[in-house]
């Protein structure tokens, strides 16, 4: 995140502005509308990509659990259209890496909608975004941009749930044992008196 990006509001802004036919149901199989892989190769194309030899589209879907997967590569691909990125017409290995990486991950931890409905999750895919790209917010330090992508991040809060409920099951498994055990010592303290 060395170099300078866009102003984090115009990105938000336009998130605010993805079309619904960005939310439309992607093609799985036989079903849906949006032919996701067209939507990628027409984005890389634009950000000037398209006939590197790392270009490889796997947004073909035939499993339905698929879908909020690509819709958020959708909604991805609504973002890294702006014109800034556009203007550069470097950027497209780069945002090639963020779809097949980034993109699928953040869908295992929120629903494609949230990215165009909530401000904290517009937020968290607008910095990945610029992240991935070697970018950081106009106006602000590296040690900004991160610290508050960090504060964002989607899939270290489920991963702090998860752990947190996994202590507290072990705590309680402790607890129930410790009371076991109390139980069987005062049951063989009363058998010997």
């Amino acid at each position: 995140m060395t170099e300078e990006g866009p102003e984090l509001a115009a990105l938000l802004h336009r998130l605010t502005g993805c079309p619904r036919e960005f939310l439309d149901e992607p093609r799985i199989g036989d079903t849906g509308r949006i032919v996701v892989s067209a939507v990628v190769f027409d984005l890389l194309w634009d950000l000037g990509s398209i006939g590197a030899p790392h270009v490889h589209l796997p947004f073909a879907g035939a499993d339905p659990s698929d879908r909020n997967g690509m819709r958020c590569t959708l909604v991805a691909c609504w973002l890294l259209h702006d014109p800034w990125f556009r203007a550069r017409g470097t950027l497209g290995a780069h945002a090639h890496g963020f779809l097949i990486e980034d993109i699928p991950l953040m869908a295992s931890a929120v629903d494609a909608e949230r990215f165009v409905t909530d401000p904290e999750r517009r937020e968290e895919l607008a910095r990945t975004c610029l992240a991935r790209l070697g970018l950081r917010p106009r106006g602000e330090t590296e040690e900004q941009a991160t610290d508050r992508r960090t504060s964002l991040d989607s899939l270290e809060r489920r991963r702090i749930l998860d752990a947190t409920r996994a202590a507290e099951q072990r705590a309680r498994e402790v607890r129930e044992a410790l009371a076991r055990k109390a139980v069987e010592e005062a049951a063989a303290k009363a058998t010997r008196e």
